[in-house]
């Protein structure tokens, strides 16, 4: 017994050092296919892929390691997991079977997309691309409405876009790439109405960086109105991108619909480490506001400087900020990674844009004194 112990004691220590080494690593992930590095050095600003770059909790950092023991069960097999879906419905007011677990939420977008298969999507462009590039892919026409000058979801467009061949609406909120919003009563008065029609889908990764009243989710319509669904992730403000954990809130009987379907198993992709990891930083509020006081912080430096530099920034609710490249001579994508910085550029039809994620204070530092080297626009 003494050596079990010291055996596991021994691991604990290894594993929290291993975690703490690979937490400070630069991110690799990508959205959009941009060309990178097989290793990304310390030389490199990687501000591509909308990541927290602060970290996960220290206190789902312990819930990994003190999952670790546990890492040779399936999931249903540990005790304590076997309410993990009863924990993230009282923390979001629902009972357990409005939810569905996810190995993020874009599996959670790829599976909607082909679950709902058949007639049409309407959604905005530009948006988030999974659900719609999916629906692409497998056939399903999609119905692209343009966002208006301000670059904000046209609700109206939309909703008059929706026809008697319409199967799902999909609305990213706050949106992505542009960073702007709806206001909760124009969107539930949106989603009333379009879940009429259709199955309206509302991605709800970047909410947590709102304050409160714009910070209302459409999980409270839910309940009286059966055709919403909302879909939530841990990869932004919960900085667990790399650990893959979303899930999907819908009213009961389009649960147990989707879940004889395509999300049959979706649960069980999900690891042990990653569940235990997840029900920790839904509990550690400090952590929470902390990471969004400092995006706060250096988000708003950085929409300063660029103002600055008279570029006229999208006003930013979220991790990253979306911004007109004018005149821009050049390709600053490109550019940009030649100064080993990671960032999109997007063609739209009125001119290219750039969407910069929101690093380290100091990390957007860097960033604008490397951008004003010789920005010419």
């Amino acid at each position: 017994m003494a050596n079990a112990l010291n055996r596991r004691d021994w691991l604990k220590a290894n594993s929290l050092a291993a975690l703490a080494m690979g937490f400070s690593l630069p991110s690799l992930g990508k959205d959009s296919g941009i060309l990178q590095p097989a290793v990304i050095d310390d030389g490199w600003l990687n501000l591509g892929s909308n990541e927290n770059p602060y970290g996960i909790s220290p206190k789902a950092k312990e819930a990994l390691v003190n999952m670790l023991s546990e890492a040779n069960r399936y999931q249903f097999n540990v005790s304590s997991l076997s309410n993990f879906k009863k924990i993230l419905g009282n923390h979001f007011q629902v009972s357990e079977d409005y939810i569905l677990a996810t190995a993020g939420s874009g599996d959670a977008l790829n599976k909607l997309a082909r679950h709902f298969n058949k007639g049409n999507l309407v959604t905005a462009t530009p948006t988030f691309g999974v659900l719609p590039n999916t629906a692409k892919k497998i056939g399903t026409k999609v119905i692209e409405i343009p966002l208006t000058k301000s670059k904000v979801h046209d609700l109206p467009a939309i909703l008059k876009a929706i026809n008697n061949d319409t199967q799902t609406v999909y609305i990213c909120n706050p949106a992505n790439p542009t960073s702007t919003i709806v206001s909760p009563s124009s969107l539930k008065a949106f989603c009333i109405e379009a879940s009429k029609k259709a199955v309206v889908i509302v991605d709800e990764a970047y909410i947590d960086f709102l304050d409160a009243p714009d910070n209302e989710s459409m999980i409270g319509l839910i309940n009286q109105h059966p055709n919403i669904i909302v879909v939530r992730t841990f990869s932004k403000i919960h900085a667990m991108a790399g650990l893959r954990i979303g899930f999907v809130v819908a009213h009961p009987t389009m649960i147990r619909t989707l879940g004889d379907n395509q999300f049959s198993n979706a649960q069980i992709t999900i690891s042990n480490l990653t569940m235990a990891a997840a029900i920790a930083s839904l509990k550690d509020e400090a952590h929470l506001t902390l990471c969004k006081q400092k995006n706060a912080a250096a988000r708003s430096y950085t929409i300063k400087e660029l103002m600055g530099m008279q570029i006229a920034a999208i006003p930013s609710y979220t991790n990253f900020v979306f911004f007109p490249l004018g005149n821009y001579s050049g390709n600053f994508e490109d550019d940009m990674y030649k100064k080993k910085v990671i960032l999109h550029s997007y063609k739209q039809p009125d001119g290219n844009w750039a969407r910069v994620s929101i690093g380290t204070l100091e990390e957007m530092k860097k960033y604008i004194a490397m951008m004003k080297e010789d920005w010419k626009a």
